[in-house]
């Protein structure tokens, strides 16, 4: 399995597979099943994938980020077997009780305090040289793709995989200081800690996560020696060979569910190929004592009302426990709410007393199953959107109406009404975007995201034009006029607020045309008086003496103009713009309600 990742079209990151045939034909066989590759084509998307190339040789495929459980062919095969074939399903992963111990000092706490691991053993990791090879590759790239999609860039969770072999338990977690040295993995001398950060490759990638430390966490074992320095690079002498049958994986980190998700879908993976999984007793740093991994599913409880009320229609037990039998589940059964539930529940999911709840039993590594609606959802899959019937679904409507809610309205219509298409771009933005190219000042303080996944978002919007004008110039060839709008959230201050902006690509269309547009739109909002003033030049992305202010009262409510050439060309648009923006809570403030 190659290690592949797609550039979508607003920048993220998805990751892509590509899996052997021959790989998902050799577990099936071994489970007594058949591998159908034109039912795999047809049924596959229905999981959260998209299919780029399935032929007799290979399958590459994008995993939705819903469903990390797919990241590698082993993991995708064990999700395949009830899925495509009916086969029971497992939600319970079969964990031997070990004797292995991992003791965490507490001063862990403070430095890395999520500490877990898990023995596999008895892998078969192929017969020839190329098997073998090509075995330890798919389990590196699971490693990392796992990184991506759980570990947000191994500050959450990190994987170290090791050769149990090799190693002498019982194994220790402790802080060490930035001189302690050791051979880090593609090294042939001992370095110490700050040498790894500052010269090591994986070092110098991850040394970000090491900021402001002066203590850093070191796993050995009875021997003293070091089997990583998470989560940065292991050890050299722990590293898998083609010899290697048994294995310790380590995960380490702070958040505990995807560590622990983490954990299992490695030892998932290998237990594809065989292997028997062992449970470590891990003792934590607070001094619990925990046998992990912890093989039980997940009991998720969801009201019979919200199933019925948004799939549109009443299910049986047996379509029930087929349908989230090929998700990869178990229905247990109904039971009662419990007595202390509220008689009207406030939330469309909350149970209200003695109403009937169905139980399901998930695995624990379905990461992405987070509120009832992901039941719901997994019961419509399983089932068949096409077998649902035809319905209105008939989920209760608890919401409040904003308080800005016919401003908005209002809004909308005046813009339609000009002419203008309503679009939702992303919040997320960037720094060059926002203030650099749009010569806009921060209004407040920026929320910045701290573990980025691409340049492109690394801020929560502050401004709503720049993602129009990203829009525009993906639409550049078409034909012109070409007006967009947007009516959306922005965040000052670390709170959201809402603001409305629109641009126009348009041949002769001046400042003329749009004060003649904004003029239209106050008028549509009732606004009786307000003051038009020229902006100071500078001021945004406007042309130097073709822009303006809206003061209503003595309130600043949004600006408008022509756009200068020297701004939209940073986004490779060659045609006249001319474009405004409005603060939709001062527009609210100002503007009279006639309802």
């Amino acid at each position: 399995m190659s290690d592949l990742c797609r550039i979508g079209l607003r920048g993220d990151i998805i990751p892509t597979i590509s899996v052997q045939q021959s790989l998902l034909a050799d577990i099936m066989k071994s489970h007594g099943l058949d591998h159908n590759i034109e039912v795999l084509a047809q049924q596959l998307p229905l999981m959260g994938t998209d299919i780029d190339k399935c032929d007799n040789e290979v399958l590459d495929i994008e995993i939705f980020p819903d469903r990390p459980d797919l990241l590698s062919g082993e993991t995708l095969a064990f999700a395949l077997r009830p899925f495509l074939h009916g086969t029971n399903a497992t939600p319970n992963l079969n964990v031997v009780k070990g004797k292995i111990e991992m003791n965490v000092d507490a001063e862990l706490a403070t430095i890395r305090p999520v500490i877990l691991g898990a023995v596999v053993r008895g892998v078969d990791n192929g017969s020839t040289s190329e098997e073998k090879e090509n075995f330890i590759q798919a389990l590196m790239d699971h490693q990392e793709k796992l990184h991506f999609a759980l570990g947000r860039g191994r500050k959450r969770a990190s994987i170290g995989v090791h050769d149990l072999s090799k190693l002498q338990p019982p194994f220790r977690v402790v802080g060490v200081d930035a001189d302690y040295s050791f051979t880090p993995l593609a090294m042939e001398n001992e370095m110490t800690i700050t040498q790894i950060l500052q010269n090591h490759p994986k070092g110098m990638d991850y040394a970000h996560l090491m900021e402001g430390m002066d203590r850093y966490p070191i796993i050995l074992d009875s021997n003293n020696e070091v089997l990583s320095f998470p989560p940065i690079i292991n050890g050299v002498h722990t590293t898998v060979s083609h010899s290697t049958s048994e294995y310790f994986i380590d995960v380490t980190g702070w958040d505990r569910r995807a560590c622990e998700a983490s954990l299992m879908l490695i030892a998932l993976q290998l237990a594809e190929h065989g292997g028997t999984i062992e449970s470590v007793i891990i003792d934590a740093v607070d001094g619990t004592i925990e046998n992990i991994p912890n093989g039980d599913g997940i009991t998720h409880s969801v009201p019979q009302r919200l199933v019925n009320g948004l799939l549109g229609r009443d299910f049986s037990d047996d379509e029930l426990s087929s349908s989230i039998n090929r998700m990869g589940g178990i229905y247990s059964g109904q039971s009662p709410a419990p007595e202390d539930s509220p008689q009207i529940p406030i939330r469309m999911a909350d149970a209200a007393a003695g109403e009937q709840m169905l139980n399901f039993i998930m695995p624990r590594w379905r990461f992405d199953i987070l509120h009832p609606v992901d039941i719901v959802e997994e019961i419509a899959i399983g089932h068949g959107y096409e077998d649902l019937g035809q319905d209105v679904a008939k989920a209760p409507l608890t919401a409040i109406p904003r308080t800005d809610s016919h401003i908005r309205r209002r809004i909308r219509q005046s813009l339609q009404g000009l002419g203008l298409m309503q679009i939702q771009s992303l919040t997320l933005s960037n720094e060059r975007d926002q203030f650099e190219l749009m010569r806009w000042q921060q209004n407040g303080e920026v929320t910045r995201i701290t573990n980025p996944i691409t340049i492109d978002h690394t801020l929560l919007r502050q401004y709503i034009l720049p993602g129009l004008f990203r829009l525009l110039a993906s639409n550049r060839h078409h034909e012109l006029p070409q007006g967009v709008y947007e009516l959306g959230t922005v965040v000052r201050d670390h709170k959201n607020c809402d603001r409305v902006g629109f641009l126009m690509a348009e041949r002769g269309g001046g400042f003329a045309a749009v004060r003649g547009r904004i003029q239209a739109m106050l008028r549509d909002l009732g606004a009786a008086e307000y003051i038009i003033e020229p902006l100071p030049e500078g001021e945004g992305p406007w042309l130097a003496g073709r822009s303006a202010k809206v003061v209503i009262g003595n309130t600043w409510v949004g600006c408008f103009g022509e756009i200068d050439p020297a701004v939209s060309n940073e986004f490779e648009l060659k045609v006249p713009i001319n474009g405004a923006e409005f603060d939709v809570s001062l527009l609210n403030s100002a503007l009279p309600d006639p309802i």
